[in-house]
């Protein structure tokens, strides 16, 4: 009897220690996984996201270290845009996709300059149509990145996305251009808490 409640006491402690270096192996990795997911993420938004401010602020010192490409219709593209932007339509009339017209998105993306970032922009931030032409071009080796804002942001709700302290030094109609040629914004460098670098805005 003794015997037995021996081997069951070692039989429970043995049980009770392998659960709990389990645990402790399964937390680990968890953890693990959690920081490597949340790694992930923010060094996937880094590398895909364009901050609108930033972008603005290139503008007004004239840097065009970059191309940035609207895709709304050509009819939307001609009576406004972001200046300096080109014309890549992903749709055909403002209420017409023109998803089924990759060839031509797709050359159209090739024949770009190659030595500058490419941004892409659609009609509002949570416009699905950057992400679409996006992947469609990563599918075909071209990588391009996406404006954290849409035309409407841009063109409507300049305050929201600007320092309260530019609001009356920049506007708007300075960095829009209308046609079928990109246009040019207005040069005028202007005063930010920005850095330049990775920690800019």
């Amino acid at each position: 009897m003794r015997r037995t409640l021996v081997i069951a006491l070692v039989a429970a402690i043995s049980g009770l220690a392998g659960g709990l270096i389990a645990s402790a192996v399964i937390l680990r990795w968890r953890l693990h996984d959690r920081s490597a997911l949340i790694s992930e993420f923010y060094a996937v938004e880094n590398a895909v996201h364009v901050s609108p401010h930033s972008l603005r602020g290139k503008m007004g010192k004239g840097i065009t270290d970059y191309t940035l490409v609207d895709l709304r219709s050509a009819q939307e593209y001609e009576k406004e845009h972001i200046a300096g932007a080109v014309s890549i339509p992903a749709y055909k009339d403002p209420d017409t996709s023109a998803y089924d017209e990759g060839d031509r998105i797709v050359a159209a993306f090739r024949a770009l300059p190659q030595d500058k970032d490419i941004i892409v922009y659609c009609y509002s931030t949570p416009c699905m149509t950057g992400r679409k032409i996006g992947k469609m071009l990563a599918e075909r080796g071209i990588y391009v990145q996406h404006l954290g804002i849409g035309w409407n942001e841009w063109r409507h709700f300049w305050t929201q996305w600007n320092h309260e302290h530019e609001w009356a030094t920049t506007k708007p109609e300075d960095y829009i251009a209308t046609g079928v040629e990109p246009g040019k914004p207005k040069i005028s460098p202007v005063i930010s808490p920005c850095v330049e670098g990775q920690f800019g805005c």
